[in-house]
């Protein structure tokens, strides 16, 4: 079952918005390459595009927050802290283990939680913050 992009997730900044839904998009990948028993393949592809994603994009709406002086900035970037720290244990389990089923799992967990909550929660109130302020 995919998680789809809704616009009501939209931060109104194209940037940030472009990269979560590429985000998406490369979640449902993973999803349809499990449905489809190819998950282990499609995780090592996720777990290279993390790494470079968590980077960039963190990088992009913590300096629009400190632009923009988001009051909610410190707790922001402490989920973004929190993570990559469990993004550091899935990338360690892949250098272990490889992909693993149960970094497939694990992999699947971490990315429902993280585009509902965060995503789902966190960004779409900053993005709040930003269309009141704007």
């Amino acid at each position: 079952m995919a998680i789809e992009w809704r616009d009501d997730l939209a931060t109104g900044n194209e940037l940030i918005d472009d990269q979560h839904k590429e985000l998406f998009s490369r979640f449902n990948r993973l999803l349809e390459s499990c449905q489809g028993g190819k998950g282990k393949d499609e995780v090592t592809r996720m777990i290279l595009f993390l790494g470079d994603y968590v980077r960039s994009h963190f990088a992009t709406e913590e300096q629009l927050q400190l632009r923009h002086n988001y009051p909610g900035y410190t707790a922001h970037k402490a989920q973004h802290d929190a993570f990559i720290e469990d993004f550091r244990k899935l990338e360690d389990q892949f250098r272990s283990q490889g992909a693993s089923f149960v970094l497939v799992i694990q992999t699947n967990q971490t990315m429902v939680d993280w585009l509902i909550k965060h995503i789902g929660g966190t960004d779409k109130a900053f993005a709040g913050f930003l269309r009141s302020n704007a």
